[in-house]
């Protein structure tokens, strides 16, 4: 078994940019992720773009194979360097988060650190949305889907409902479920 510095690990990093500084802003994260794709343990990011014209906070999300490459990345020059030139187009510091788990799906936008709600409660509001899912993909390609041999099935199903989880219905279901995940934190 794993210990938890040899765990995939998830940093949360949210940046508020200078409106003037977006396209600077944008080709240097870009780039910055490009460099950091270079490093051993690294296992790619996603830019989440602001969510309006008020809240001008972007958020990336990256991760890397264990706590010791991440460590080696971010004590890098060239993470150093892509820092200092970043720092200058934000309206304020920079914010980190380092997470794990499920914890990383259940995040708002605007808002970090990321406090994760009770287990419990991601637990009920994964459910929701992976049965209906599942039970949707079943219903539309089980007649194709009982011809393909048990593990490539399970293989097929199991990479889609993780993209659909991960990229459209836990953040459909964070943000309509946060009254009841976050309490008053997201207010």
């Amino acid at each position: 078994m794993n210990t938890p510095s040899q765990q995939p690990v998830t940093v949360i990093v949210s940046r508020r940019v200078k409106p003037e500084a977006v396209t600077a802003f944008e080709s240097l994260s870009d780039e910055m992720s490009r460099r950091a794709s270079e490093f051993d343990g690294y296992m790619g990011a996603t830019l989440f773009r602001p969510v309006s014209p008020e809240d001008p906070e972007y958020r990336m999300i990256f991760k890397f194979a264990d706590e010791a490459r991440l460590a080696v990345w971010e004590s890098s020059a060239e993470r150093t360097e892509m820092l200092e030139k970043l720092e200058a187009l934000l309206i304020s510091p920079t914010e980190r988060e380092k997470v794990s788990g499920l914890v990383t799906w259940f995040s708002l936008p605007s808002q970090n650190p990321v406090t994760p709600p009770p287990r419990y409660k991601m637990t009920i509001v994964s459910w929701l949305a992976l049965y209906p899912a599942a039970t949707l993909i079943f219903w539309l390609f089980g007649p194709w889907l009982a011809a393909i041999p048990l593990l490539l099935r399970t293989l097929l199903v199991t990479a889609v409902l993780m993209i659909l989880m991960s990229y459209v219905l836990m953040p459909f279901m964070t943000k309509r479920f946060a009254f009841w995940l976050f309490g008053r934190q997201h207010s």
